[in-house]
């Protein structure tokens, strides 16, 4: 008997390991075949291998790749749920795939072909913009705007407002990066959440974020700017074009951006480039602070990375940013407009917070932070008293 079943085992397996790898391997070739058909935008391929429906909501984004990586395949019958990575790539903006994790859930038909029966992100995965709805395409000069749910003139008015907003990022920082943007319009906030795998709650009255690898190599996939169309609506036109321009500042000064750069720069910083050339004066663009220091309320030091939490308040949090920026104008005004590049990037040259905005105050500006920080408080008083 047990040299029947090592004999049977090397051909059929007696613990069925055999038959499993067998099924595994039927599944990864679905997600192979099924991969083409989105490449190759055929549709009649795909409903072979899925429902339709997913394929047309995410026909109209341009791919340069996509493809699936089967991680756990568990089989009960004629249905079976599976785990797999996909790894995608937008053509012309992304330089490395975008990967996720993805939970599908499959069936058998009666032909017996594996055929997957809903494709979903995996716990603790945001959602793909597909999976809120069929994905609008417009493409700018400079930007790649998708929207769900969202009318075309509508994403081309962002595509607008991205494609004044790459060049004005690069006439102040440089164009030592893509000069292109990825903007991505949900329908709602929660749509936004959704994408970004958070509770909405931590994003209402956040107009729009940046995502991103901080210090990045240039291996990365291209950030993608996320709107919130909700909190986004209320604001008038500069406002629009100041939010558009202060992220993409952020997927500007990406790879500049490390672990050793403060809130207060890296976020006062994109707001310095985001209100630069509106017209807007300190006391129309920092009320808040411009309110505190005239109630003899002055900041006694710059603003700390936890000022900046989302679980300070409005009027808090918006001082934080309104200090930050006003310390970026202080070292335009008074250093320039290059050197105040020279000390964003020289602050995140460094592996480490410690010791990194010191050394770069002396280095590129020849201060010390004690220093910097009086002429910081004086220069409140004289613009926002």
């Amino acid at each position: 008997m047990l040299a029947l079943c090592l004999l049977l085992g090397s051909l059929v397996g007696c613990g069925g390991q055999p038959a499993a790898n067998s099924a595994k391997a039927a599944v990864q070739s679905l997600l192979d075949r099924q991969s083409a058909a989105v490449l190759h935008h055929d549709g009649t391929a795909y409903a072979r291998t899925g429902a339709r429906t997913a394929y047309e909501n995410l026909s109209a984004v341009p791919l340069a790749s996509w493809s699936y990586r089967l991680t756990s395949l568990h089989r009960a019958g004629a249905i079976a749920t599976a785990d797999a990575q996909l790894s995608y790539r937008v053509k012309g903006y992304d330089t490395a795939p975008v990967t996720v994790g993805r939970a599908l859930t499959l069936r058998l038909t009666a032909d017996g072909q594996w055929y997957v029966a809903s494709d979903k992100p995996a716990k603790k995965s945001g959602q793909q913009l597909w999976d809120q709805g069929k994905v609008s395409v417009v493409k700018g000069a400079h930007s790649l705007v998708m929207g769900v749910g969202r009318s075309v003139d509508s994403l081309r008015d962002f595509r607008a407002l991205a494609d004044h907003a790459v060049p004005a990022v690069s006439a102040a920082w440089g164009t030592d990066w893509t000069r292109h943007v990825v903007v991505l319009v949900p329908g709602s906030l929660d749509g936004m959440a959704g994408l970004l795998g958070s509770p909405a709650a931590s994003y209402r009255g956040i107009a729009a974020v940046t995502t991103g690898e901080a210090g990045g190599s240039g291996s990365a996939p291209a950030d993608r700017i996320i709107v919130n169309p909700d909190a986004y609506a209320v604001l008038g036109s500069v406002g629009k074009q100041v939010v558009l321009t202060h992220e993409t500042t952020h997927v500007a000064t990406r790879a500049h951006t490390t672990p050793a750069t403060p809130l207060w720069l890296s976020e006062g910083y994109a707001d310095w480039i985001g209100y630069r050339g509106t017209g807007r004066t300190p006391t129309q663009a920092a009320p808040e602070l411009s309110r505190a220091v005239q109630d003899g309320d002055l900041p006694t030091a710059l603003p700390t990375d936890k000022d900046f939490g989302f679980s300070s308040e409005a009027t808090e949090l918006a001082r934080a940013y309104e200090g930050g920026w006003m310390a970026c104008r202080m070292i335009q005004d008074r250093w320039g407009v290059d050197q105040l590049g020279k000390f964003y990037r020289a602050v995140g040259s460094h592996q480490k917070r410690a010791g990194a905005v010191e050394g770069a105050m002396k280095n590129v500006l020849g201060v010390t932070l004690e220093e910097f920080t009086e002429q910081w408080r004086d220069y409140l008083r004289a613009q926002l008293a």
